[in-house]
């Protein structure tokens, strides 16, 4: 399919009035969006972070999860936004490209943009549900450590996963959201520390307990018992005060209100998202 990039440039028209005393010059301007064809189909990778086999992975991933599930899966990558604001950028990238599949147009857009470090997510249509305000930040959680550290391709084939995931999930009637996010796995290499550490406390038990077994003398617990009867006397006696105990009781604390669902908004051409965005 031949997307179109959409590009914000200026106009101005010039109207010129002229007579015999002179003339009067009126400007009047406006932004508008240019289109530029370009060959993008689910990935518009315009910052180039991707070399040509990494290209053609990832789109065979976002292809696979799109029309499986009816959900358009879009990544677009960005050198600059030249001074635009990510989540409307997202927005009008996705409009202005007829994004979207079926009826209302369901689709989740996923854009970055180099310069400013800025990371961006656009949902549209059935997308809305499926992708929660808690879901988005679970799922930015998840990839966006991968973008902060370069690792670019990493992190949009896990954005690609997590939205099979995500989508599945609603499928069944509840969507992820802030009371039933993903149970979250134990990486291998915490599981092998882990039981290191845990063979590692049991054998001092055991070392402890065999070292205990060899002593024949053991130590008393009372000064007294070190002591030979009759061989101390006291002639005065004090008491000293040396510490206090304070026992303290933590306040509890008001438990968060915060719902769960989407929050949305409207972009320039009046179509209702939902979204997020911040920096990597």
């Amino acid at each position: 399919m031949l997307k179109k990039k959409i590009i914000p440039v200026f106009l101005a028209s010039v109207l010129t009035v002229s007579g015999t005393t002179g003339f009067v010059t009126e400007a009047f301007s406006e932004n508008v969006y240019a289109a530029e064809e370009v060959h993008t189909e689910r990935l518009a990778d315009f910052a180039d972070l991707l070399d040509d086999g990494q290209e053609e992975e990832l789109e065979a991933k976002l292809d696979q999860v799109s029309e499986d599930y009816g959900c358009d899966v879009v990544v677009v990558t960005e050198e600059t936004l030249d001074g635009a604001v990510p989540q409307d950028y997202a927005d009008d990238f996705f409009d202005y490209n007829d994004y979207g599949m079926g009826e209302d147009k369901s689709g989740i857009l996923f854009l970055i943009t180099m310069s400013e470090r800025k990371w961006c997510i656009s949902t549209h249509g059935e997308a809305i549900q499926i992708f929660t305000d808690a879901g988005q930040e679970y799922m930015t959680d998840n990839f966006g450590p991968y973008l902060s550290d370069g690792e670019y391709y990493e992190g949009f084939m896990k954005f690609a996963d997590l939205c099979e995931e995500f989508i599945i999930q609603a499928q069944s009637g509840e969507p992820y959201d802030v009371e039933n996010l993903p149970e979250e796995t134990i990486p291998f290499y915490m599981i092998f520390l882990i039981s290191l550490v845990i063979g590692f406390v049991i054998a001092l038990i055991v070392t402890g307990v065999m070292r205990s077994r060899m002593k024949t003398v053991h130590m008393k617990p009372d000064a007294a018992d070190y002591m030979k009867d009759g061989s101390l006397h006291i002639n005065r006696s004090r008491d000293i005060f040396l510490y206090h105990q304070v026992t303290r009781t933590a306040k509890p604390k008001e438990e968060s209100s915060g719902g769960g669902g989407s929050s949305t908004h409207t972009s320039s051409s009046g179509e209702t998202h939902g979204g997020s965005s911040g920096s990597f």
